[in-house]
């Protein structure tokens, strides 16, 4: 997928507003700093493109100062609307006999290129705003319960997060999924 220059600029400014208008999800960065690692790792500019386009709303939530990376989150109020209705992996797809969702979350991810968020990174999240107040997203799941058939997810409910669980080809029209790049 080629990103026109004109979408690159415009995600671009698209980012630097998000980015202004919150900062206390980033207190201590600075934007050009993050710009600059826009212009110098432009193949991380597609999988933001799509964090953006499927309304993922991605922002800076911090900075790994031993990485010396910035990293962005889908910052939605909402899971996004782009990457709902999505059962957990490829292998819960491939399960399914009939009424299969279109894709999975573990698959779209890994095809825009983000990772999705873990239950901790979820949790960091929720402590930056309110998110997933009417919908849910699917979290990496650890291998002991994925091989037992489930996946984990989270939502914000009653002023407080949940971690829960279901099958892992389950799908819903308001669970999806919420990613992570590093830049």
């Amino acid at each position: 997928m080629t990103i026109s220059q004109e979408n690159i600029i415009l995600l671009i400014s698209t980012l630097r507003s998000r980015f202004l208008e919150n900062t206390n999800r980033h207190p201590s960065i600075v934007w050009e700093d993050v710009q600059e690692k826009l212009e110098m790792q432009k193949e991380k500019i597609r999988s933001l493109f799509l964090m953006e386009q499927s309304g993922g709303e991605p922002d800076v939530v911090g900075f790994d100062a031993v990485k010396e990376e910035h990293i962005f989150m889908d910052c939605s109020p909402e899971s996004p609307k782009g990457r709902r209705s999505f059962c957990y992996d490829r292998q819960a797809l491939e399960s399914r006999k009939e009424h299969k969702p279109k894709h999975s979350a573990m698959g779209m991810a890994e095809e825009m290129g983000v990772e999705i968020l873990s239950e901790e990174q979820y949790r960091f999240l929720q402590e930056l705003g309110e998110f997933d107040l009417k919908t849910s997203t699917w979290l990496q799941t650890p291998a002991a319960i994925r091989n037992r058939g489930g996946a984990i997810f989270g939502d914000r409910r009653y002023g407080q997060v949940f971690i829960y669980h279901n099958g892992a080809e389950s799908y819903y029209a308001a669970r999806g999924f919420r990613g992570m790049l590093k830049l």
